[in-house]
């Protein structure tokens, strides 16, 4: 199926690894051009190297912080006009009310809650103008489980996913589609090393990380690409009619 993205321009967040480096790919499968942002410079660069070389497509790597007003604005100087924005960055820590301060707590949210709502307010006018633009929000099933012991996450997760549904229902007014999407656990660099050290916990063997997923669906993990395509599909005209909404990828976990 063509997704008709060709010559889009994308912009990914937290686009040099894992999901985000997954939806990246995903999207320059189908022919779309890449702007890929992120904190880490040689990462970004590594990344945008094989994705050009495999692909054929234009990428730009920039390198910001985007829990900052300056990394935002260096990053919407550098991206251009923008058909697809897909925000990604960021991740909160877990714990409990008293666990997590309130450094960290501001921090993460900088970067994820804001980063994903300020971004979304920089580009939103110049898709507006051109009548046409999707912007997808990659969240986390968190905040549709309101789980006690990642209460920062559950919070600015659910924060994101009413955030996502109030713009996505005034946007179409402006030819702009917002969609929040809710990936279940996914077998990141980080997840795995996360598993890794469960497993020594539990099991006594860092190798045995695959058994704690016995008990998800289809006894694994969701790949970054199964995660990546998803985002592609509702990125394209081939899901015109999709906004407001929350998309839970999750295999009924």
């Amino acid at each position: 199926m063509d997704l008709e993205i060709k010559g889009k321009r994308a912009l990914v967040t937290g686009g040099s690894k894992g999901i985000g480096k997954a939806i990246a790919e995903c999207l320059a499968a189908e022919g779309a051009n890449l702007v890929i942002a992120a904190r880490t410079a040689a990462e970004l660069e590594a990344t945008a190297a094989d994705i050009r070389s495999r692909y054929g497509v234009e990428v730009t790597a920039i390198a910001a912080d985007l829990g900052t007003a300056e990394g935002i604005k260096t990053v919407v100087d550098g991206a251009g006009e923008v058909d697809i924005l897909v925000n990604n960055a960021g991740a909160i820590p877990p714990g409990g009310l008293l666990a997590v301060s309130e450094e960290a707590w501001r921090t993460s949210w900088d970067l994820k809650v804001f980063g994903y709502i300020n971004l979304s307010r920089a580009i939103y006018p110049g898709m507006a103008a051109r009548k046409s633009g999707v912007i997808i929000n990659v969240i986390g099933g968190a905040g549709e489980k309101f789980n006690p012991g990642y209460i920062a996450g559950t919070a600015g997760n659910a924060s994101l996913m009413g955030f996502s549904r109030a713009l996505g229902k005034s946007s179409t007014a402006d030819g702009i589609r917002v969609i929040g999407l809710n990936p279940g656990a996914t077998a990141t660099e980080r997840q795995t090393m996360l598993a890794k050290s469960r497993a020594k916990a539990q099991l006594g063997d860092e190798n045995r990380w695959q058994e704690l997923s016995k008990s998800m669906p289809f006894g694994r993990m969701a790949k970054p690409e199964e995660i990546g395509w998803v985002v592609a599909f509702l990125a394209s005209p081939r899901a015109g009619y999709v906004s407001g909404t929350i998309v839970t990828a999750d295999a009924g976990s």
